[in-house]
């Protein structure tokens, strides 16, 4: 006993000296693994952050030379981007992301030439809803009009739709080729076609304005131009020997299982049109107030610069879906939910610096696109709620992206639909008709409605079985490879 006594003091030191050690290791450990997934995701996300920033950029800069133009120009430019170009991005997007799941579970099982079926019957369903969404660049005057805009704005609008028509066919053709060269870690090329587009864009903006003083129609086309001169790039990339292992040439296996491929598509759709959508209603709530016209022009301002600025969180979004789908259709559970950590904490992060800075230069930024001081003025007071949205905005598109590479697009709309607007909407309502505090009580109810959808992704995922979501990816690539008699 004592003998037992006397080894046991003996080993205490030794003990505290190898727990010491064990937690250094642990901490090593957790510490490189950190800096590996960092690595895997900023890959990703760098790249991204250029795409998404560059493309976003052509809009945001026909807005600002629209802008110098007349205040009426910048409400109708702003109006149509953000209503009528928006609501069609916003579908676009959230379909062609169907493509995060598919292409990105299927790299990760080594399904490769399975890759390039994906995207060809991602392009044959986006083209047809975009023949579909033809009306409403048609008559985008009297919609707008019936939804309230002002009669000047609605008018101009209307012919600035008709010149930003081509750019619909656009996001059909350049969103799947984008997240098909995304799931294969292709960004850069990505990256650089878009930034050299975006060149070309200030360039003929220039000299449309400044030189020619064609006025806004002009500007509106050369919008058109510019996103079908990044299609363009990416098509030649992608066909031309860019991507030998995934795209084998035309298929017609691509109008194979269109309808499977479609519920998959539109759940993806409307899980982020609900998302997209929502802050543009604030917009179109906004042209119902009293002096709408400032009132429209300083949001829309405030709208650019959150939306310039959740380029960065999409970049995140686009980053973790890619990084779960490749982790859950190997297999790898554990890696799926760690990755899902390390990608949220560092958005919120560069979320955190944004704030600051939103706080401390929101006059500065909307210099950029006016120098009415009414506007400016009204900036100003809703720069608190535009530093706050840019903050939950750091976190809740990382959870979306977790939802798109584990395939729950279907689960997640029905939270964005109860969250966003049987909550948020009308909580906004309620504060900016019946309290009186206008624009900044209708966006502070639908902060409401955000903070409450992303406190409800994070308790999902934090509830996650990872194992299992990897064994049901896993039947999933089984079943695609049972459908196309693929052998694995």
């Amino acid at each position: 006993m004592s003998s037992n006594g006397i080894s046991a003091e003996n080993k205490v030191p030794f003990l505290t000296s190898s727990s010491s050690e064990v937690d250094t290791h642990h901490h090593t450990n957790l510490s490189r693994r950190i800096w590996v997934e960092t690595k895997k995701l900023w890959h990703i996300v760098g790249p991204a952050i250029f795409t998404r920033v560059s493309s976003y950029s052509t809009m945001v800069i026909a807005q600002a030379f629209a802008g110098h133009v007349g205040d009426v120009e910048l409400a109708a430019m702003s109006i149509t981007t953000n209503l009528i170009v928006g609501f069609n991005y916003g579908l676009m997007l959230g379909m062609a992301s169907a493509l995060e799941t598919l292409c990105g579970q299927a790299y990760g099982a080594k399904r490769y030439h399975m890759l390039g079926v994906y995207l060809q019957r991602c392009w044959v369903v986006l083209w047809l809803v975009s023949l579909a969404m033809i009306p409403l660049y048609l008559y985008a005057t009297p919609v707008l009009k019936l939804l309230g805009q002002p009669e000047e704005v609605s008018e101009l609008s209307g012919s600035v739709a008709l010149a930003l028509l081509p750019i619909q066919f656009s996001f059909a053709s350049w969103l799947p080729v984008q997240r098909f060269l995304q799931c294969q870690l292709k960004n850069f090329v990505v990256a650089w076609i878009s930034v050299g587009a975006l060149i070309v864009h200030i360039l003929i903006n220039w000299f449309i304005v400044y030189q020619l003083k064609l006025g806004i129609i002009a500007t509106a086309l050369a919008l058109s131009f510019t996103w079908w001169l990044i299609v363009v790039g990416l098509f030649v990339y992608t066909v031309s020997g860019g991507c030998p292992l995934t795209w084998t040439g035309f298929s017609m296996e691509a109008f194979s299982d269109l309808w499977a491929f479609f519920k998959l598509s539109i759940s993806s759709g409307i899980m982020l049109c609900l998302e997209n959508w929502y802050y543009k209603i604030l917009i179109l709530m906004t042209g119902n107030l009293y002096n709408a016209e400032i009132a429209v022009d300083s949001l829309s301002i405030c709208m650019n610069i959150n939306t310039m600025e959740l380029m960065i969180p999409l970049a995140f979004f686009a980053g973790t879906g890619v990084r779960v789908a490749n982790e859950l259709g190997a297999g790898n559970g554990k890696a799926a939910r760690f990755a899902s950590i390390v990608s949220v904490m560092e958005s919120i992060g560069i979320g955190i610096v944004f704030w600051v800075l939103i706080i401390f230069f929101h006059n500065q930024l909307a210099l950029i696109f006016t120098t009415s001081q009414p506007i400016l003025d009204e900036v100003h007071k809703l720069s608190l709620l535009l530093a706050f949205t840019i903050l939950l905005n750091s976190v809740q598109p990382i959870l979306s992206g977790v939802a798109v590479g584990s395939g729950w697009q279907a689960y997640v709309a029905y939270i964005n639909l109860g969250c966003y607007y049987l909550f948020g909407v009308p909580f906004g309502l309620i504060l900016g008709w019946v309290f009186n505090k206008g624009v900044m009580g209708v966006w502070g109810g639908m902060i409401g409605g955000t903070a409450l959808q992303t406190l409800v992704l994070a308790v999902i995922t934090i509830r996650t079985d990872w194992n299992n979501e990897a064994r049901n990816a896993n039947k999933l690539v089984e079943k695609w490879d049972a459908v196309h008699h693929v052998k694995p």
